[in-house]
């Protein structure tokens, strides 16, 4: 990059970082010297319950462990906003990056100069497609939790019926590995189940919504929805609210963000695939510790899930999501 381009750059990291950092005690490094015991989490996008959650498990760690933790991140879902974010933490030379990349090819460069500046890269969440980047890779396992999707849809539609599949971005690794699980648990065990693919919403709830009205119009027997995230669970409820389909087309939805819960309660979604953010981060936070004092890290860790419903939920509230620590 050339350096009046760069320097243009790390201008607007300094107004975006202090526009976006979350909360739960997290602050913005002013340091440029470098410091061994400094973390830095970068999430996928800021304000989610999410990755709120997965910042009070890292807090707890880091402080645990003896290490500073700062937390920065973009206003969206989005490479473009997630890069100058990384180039900015890199000039601030912490000892390990815990990122959630956006993206699993456009993310790949930066976050590689991030290791060729000495930067320790663990990945909570999401990954890069290139696996010799990062030291650790700490997630949900997430073609399983889109198999326990397809097996809790099944059983509300009673194992029969056309489902659609709302997915975020192609190219989220993350999403992508769910909505996978989810057609690969149709196919093998629910022959009585048709798919009709995999629709992509752009991460937009309006987007979501349309997608359902125009499935509705093409089936009308459409009995079921698996939303592989919060954005396309929202919409997929909106555009079934306007068809006046709610809750005889069942939802399926993934996280348990504080909506969400309210959501199952009041029937809007029929089921819930939770994950363990706080887990992520904590064992994210742990295996960063182990690179920076020279003890081995686990390559590949994956965290379990849940699957919610109105009559499980009162017993498993340790896995509804935050929205502040």
């Amino acid at each position: 990059m050339r350096t009046g381009g760069r320097a243009a750059v790390l201008a607007g990291v300094i107004m975006t970082v202090a526009a976006v950092a979350t909360g739960c005690g997290g602050s913005v490094s002013e340091s440029g010297g470098g410091d061994a015991k400094q973390l830095v989490l970068i999430p996928g996008v800021a304000n989610e319950p999410f990755y709120i959650s997965m910042q009070c498990g890292a807090q707890q760690e880091a402080e645990k462990l003896g290490y500073s933790l700062d937390t920065q991140a973009p206003t969206q879902f989005d490479a473009a906003q997630q890069t100058p974010i990384v180039t900015g933490v890199i000039a601030t030379k912490p000892g390990a990056i815990l990122i959630a990349p956006t993206h699993a090819q456009a993310m790949a460069s930066p976050i590689k100069q991030a290791k060729a500046a000495g930067i320790q890269v663990i990945e909570v969440d999401t990954a890069l497609e290139d696996t010799s980047v990062a030291a650790s890779s700490i997630a949900s396992d997430n073609v399983k939790g889109g198999e326990l999707a397809a097996q809790t849809l099944a059983q509300l539609v009673g194992d029969k019926g056309s489902v659609l599949v709302i997915n975020t971005k192609a190219g989220t690794s993350t999403t992508d590995q769910r909505a996978q699980g989810f057609e690969d648990e149709l196919k093998k065990n629910h022959p009585g189940m048709t798919s009709l693919g995999v629709q992509y919403n752009n991460n937009e709830a309006a987007q979501a919504a349309s997608i359902v009205t125009a499935t509705l119009a093409a089936h009308p027997d459409l009995a079921g929805i698996f939303a592989t995230n919060l954005s396309s669970a929202e919409g997929a409820a909106t555009g079934l609210r306007n068809a006046g389909k709610l809750g005889q087309v069942k939802v399926v939805g993934f996280d348990a963000s504080p909506k969400q819960v309210e959501d199952l309660k009041s029937g809007t979604v029929q089921a819930l695939i939770a994950q363990n953010p706080a887990d992520i981060g904590r064992q994210g936070v742990a295996q960063a510790a182990a690179v920076l004092e020279g003890k081995p890290a686990t390559r590949t860790i994956r965290t379990g899930m849940i699957a919610l419903t109105q009559e499980n939920m009162g017993t498993n509230e340790q896995y509804f999501y935050k929205n502040d620590c």
